[in-house]
């Protein structure tokens, strides 16, 4: 069962849910911030009715995944690599990305063009001329940032992430409040977004093109983060990609789970099988 369970399995320090046969392809579904495995639950299911083996790490710091310091992107990347060495040694995998899944993913993807079979890209960037959103700014400001994390309580979580997500229930706040357990878990995500260089993706210019793999895109039609002209770029770069815009935010994933898993499901469904 993908869903939750007492004690999920740990593969390279990282706790992960799966679905699907072992000897399937693989698709590893990676989240980003504030949420963890448990927002991969329908897409993991329905993945594996087309017979590929989903996994969805919890990131550390993030579900059943312990702390880490210092949460750094490059150190999120790594741990990243060897749970994907671990899970699929030899196969190349596709990857299922959002928000910060995205930046990791996609950086590890360009780093091992060789272990990239497709992508499913939502909610995120891979641009060196990004601009960070007010919120990540205040999380990347000293002192206010630490005053954020740790001035959060889950009402107060609850209420910002119900503000910009019609799918989040309360059994998907709690899990995802779990990131905020400790304070080295609060400081961890400051870790996080300060360690968000855009800077850092000049050298990575046309190198998602150049994977030459399949890839989906699939976008919150109102995502106040990253709009839609974010998805149009993707698809523009990607060339033969395939774009899918719901009506969603942000947290598109949540939002729509049933058709992000049944578009996600059909599209690596063709494209691992092909």
């Amino acid at each position: 069962m993908s869903d939750t369970a007492p004690s999920l399995p740990v593969v390279e320090g990282l706790a992960y849910r799966a679905a699907g046969p072992e000897d399937g392809p693989v698709a590893v579904c990676v989240h980003g911030w504030p949420s963890s495995s448990w927002m991969w639950r329908p897409t993991l299911d329905a993945l594996a009715a087309t017979g590929v083996r989903a996994v969805a790490p919890d990131l550390a710091g993030y579900g059943d995944s312990p702390v880490d310091r210092p949460g750094t992107w490059a150190r999120h990347v790594e741990a990243l690599g060897r749970f994907v060495d671990a899970v699929s040694p030899d196969a190349p995998v596709a990857l299922v990305v959002h928000d910060w899944g995205g930046l990791i993913g996609l950086r590890w993807a360009c780093d091992h063009p060789s272990r990239v079979a497709a992508l499913v890209i939502s909610g995120t960037t891979f641009f060196a001329d990004e601009v960070w959103h007010d919120f990540a700014q205040a999380l990347r400001t000293p002192d206010q940032g630490e005053m954020v994390v740790r001035g959060f309580d889950r009402d107060g979580f609850g209420a910002v992430l119900g503000g910009v997500s019609t799918g989040m229930d309360d059994a998907a706040l709690d899990e995802y409040f779990r990131a905020f357990a400790t304070d080295e878990g609060r400081l961890a995500q400051l870790d996080l977004y300060r360690s968000g260089e855009f800077a850092e993706l000049e050298p990575y210019a046309g190198r998602l093109a150049e994977l030459g793999v399949p890839a989906l895109i699939v976008w919150g039609a109102g995502d106040p983060f990253l709009p839609v002209a974010n998805a149009e770029r993707f698809h523009a770069e990607l060339r033969g990609s395939e774009l899918l815009v719901l009506e969603a935010g942000h947290f598109v994933v949540d939002d729509e789970p049933e058709a992000f898993a049944a578009a996600t499901a059909g599209f690596l469904g063709r494209a691992l099988t092909a």
